[in-house]
């Protein structure tokens, strides 16, 4: 058996000295780098993988590459492990009845399924003497708490829209109003990768089946559909109208830029829904805004936004760069843009209420509205506004849970296996360009030296060096990785030192001295996600590539690693079923027993984002990984 588990501490052999924990400490403690550079060297990294919009050169090619885009996006991405029968399914929607309203307006509380199981809640505006087809309008939802659905801004903007002749719906976000849980964090989306189904796929169905109510209803006139809403909303806008065709005019509110923007400024970065994994393998934002042409599109942004996404730093990315795009078709009135200063945050306040109604009446063949009819005294309050979900009502989590316990795994080779999970955890070779030598010790009867090692791609890991004096040149080697850093790891290398070892105590990226503050390692996981990356599988190049170097400088009989916490022991296991031969043995302390205890305990995504990898837990476990690490050897 070559991986095992450490309960505890093993007991010393003084063999070659007595080197102590606190003697270990010492050289250990100091930083060998910045957050500051570990982040910069994170920011070059992605930005020379930022997709880049395309030069706009014909119509019908462009209108061809966009169909092609959004048919994988849908097909690679959004859909991605999630069950054909829930993608396909008919809008399923319940009317419980109307709720009192103002003049010229009617209203109704609906309850509808995003998925079997996990139900959603949504008010219906419709206009008092509507007459013929009308046009409808989508309503999604921001960050705006526990109002939800209820936020004052959003029902005024209802309100005048029914009044103006239009269907408004608007929809309950997950994690706010009467979908508050603490399973519906939107953070819990990364348990559902993990679980072998896209985050993304959960919030699309559930904007989707808004419009999939719409467009059924005999009274819409599916020629005229629109879609708005802010922060949030305006990220869901974007995605839904852009990725789906029956979406006639879309309006999105501070809700989304560039990757280079994102990559730029930290308050950008956005959420794990906005990055979601793998979708900048097919489009960034740019791309999606510019799959709209020739559709009406309204782009509002805040001048002095406190929350992100400032007007005049993504207008060149999202506007300047998307514009010509829109000239090819003869367009270039359809896309338009409002800089927002009076309040100039984050908002969709009377202002950008207006510019909404003036260019969806306008393109909606209405009379334009440019003034909004005060609505005051007609708004509702949460309690009005409710539906009531099921008691039984699935969450995020809830649904990452079920979809993990459908999970079978055929009995394949272990070749099959090992090709698996390089694709998987998207595994792509790097080696050390360079060890810096940064320090050293030696003195009662220890010897250390201190690198920060250069990676081919960039990147860095950071780790010292140890061995008694008395050890010889070819003695075995033990890689020590504690999920809080080398300064967390003494007593392991302490220990492994006094066994006549060679110790390389090693930081790899995201940890101790290889992790980034502001913002921190779940942010820059999110940006590497989205662009296909997978941390987990950088950080097991990363451990290979230093053993690898560690095998050619020091010429060890044979390398071991041991590990500390539940990251740094799947990455080892990672790195060892990926290089058979490499790593003689895996030792783990303070480890997981299963991959499934992430969901059941559960786990933060922000405590251990690396660990949350798309498909993983789908196609392997702690055993099965073990196994093919070591066992058939």
């Amino acid at each position: 058996m070559k991986f095992l588990v450490l309960p505890l501490l093993l007991a010393c052999l003084p063999l070659f000295g007595q080197s102590t924990p606190s003697q270990v400490q010492a050289v250990l403690e100091p930083h060998l780098g910045s957050p500051d550079l570990v982040a910069h060297e994170l920011r070059q990294y992605l930005q020379r993988k930022a997709p880049a919009l395309p030069a706009a050169k014909d119509a019908r090619q462009w209108t061809a590459e966009a169909a092609a885009l959004r048919a994988r996006m849908l097909r690679e991405v959004v859909y991605h492990g999630w069950p054909r029968e829930w993608v396909d399914a008919p809008p399923r929607f319940e009317d419980l009845g109307p709720i009192p309203a103002g003049k010229g307006y009617r209203m109704r509380k609906l309850r509808y399924e995003i998925v079997p199981g996990f139900a959603s809640s949504a008010v219906l505006y419709e206009p008092e003497n509507a007459g013929g087809k009308m046009p409808a309008i989508l309503n999604v939802n921001g960050h705006v708490g526990a109002p939800g659905k209820a936020v004052e801004y959003k029902q005024k903007r209802c309100i005048n829209q029914a009044r103006q002749g239009i269907l408004a719906l608007n929809l309950e976000w997950m994690s706010f109003g009467e979908l508050s849980h603490p399973e519906n964090v939107h953070w819990f989306g990364a348990h559902l990768d993990l679980a072998g189904a896209n985050a993304l796929g959960l919030f699309y169905l559930a904007m989707r089946r808004g419009l999939d109510y719409l467009y059924e209803r005999p009274d819409v006139d599916r020629k005229r559909i629109g879609v708005t809403g802010l922060s949030g909303g305006g990220w869901q806008t974007i995605v839904l109208s852009s990725l789906d065709d029956r979406v006639a005019v879309s309006v999105p509110v501070a809700g989304y830029s560039a990757f280079v923007s994102r990559v730029e400024r930290a308050a950008d970065t956005g959420d794990l829904e906005q990055n979601a994994t793998d979708l900048l393998t097919v489009a960034d934002y740019p791309h999606l805004t510019a799959m709209r042409a020739p559709r009406p599109t309204l782009l509002i942004y805040n001048a002095e936004d406190d929350c992100c996404f400032r007007a005049p730093l993504v207008k060149p990315y999202i506007f300047d760069r998307v514009l010509p795009f829109f000239r090819l078709h003869g367009a270039e009135g359809s896309l338009a843009w409002h800089e927002n200063t009076d309040p100039s945050d984050h908002n969709y306040q009377l202002d950008n209420r207006q510019q909404s109604y003036r260019f969806f009446t306008t393109h909606f063949g209405l009379p334009a509205a440019r003034e909004e009819i005060p609505a005051d005294g007609e708004i509702r309050t949460v309690e009005e506004l409710s539906a009531g979900l099921p008691e039984d009502n699935l969450t995020i989590l809830g649904l990452a849970k079920q979809l993990a316990g459908r999970i079978q795994r055929p009995s394949t080779p272990s070749a099959v296996q090992r090709g698996t999970l390089r694709e998987t955890v998207r595994y792509r070779p790097v080696a050390v360009r360079h060890a810096w030598a940064s320090g050293n010790t030696k003195s009662k009867g220890l010897e250390t030296q201190s690198y920060r090692l250069e990676f081919d791609n960039g990147l860095s890991a950071a780790g010292v060096l140890l061995r008694a004096l008395a050890a010889g040149g070819t003695a075995p080697a033990t890689i020590v990785v504690h999920d809080a850093g080398k300064q967390a790891a003494a007593d392991p290398v302490s220990e492994r030192v006094n066994r006549g070892e060679q110790v390389l105590a090693l930081d790899l990226l995201f940890t101790g001295d290889a992790a980034p503050a502001k913002p921190g390692p779940h942010l820059y996981a999110q940006m590497l996600a989205t662009l296909g990356e997978r941390p987990l599988g950088m950080e097991a190049a990363q451990l290979i590539a230093a053993g690898r170097w560690l095998r050619e400088s020091r010429r060890p009989s044979s390398i071991r690693l041991e590990t500390s916490g539940p990251r740094s022991q799947v990455t080892a296991l990672v790195a060892a079923a990926l290089e058979p031969g490499l790593f003689s043995e895996a030792a783990a302390r303070d480890g997981l027993s299963s991959l499934r205890l992430l969901l059941d305990k559960p786990v933060a995504y922000t405590a251990a984002p690396d660990l949350f990898c798309l498909d993983l837990y789908r196609h392997f476990d702690i055993d099965s990984l073990s196994r093919l690490a070591f066992e058939e050897r």
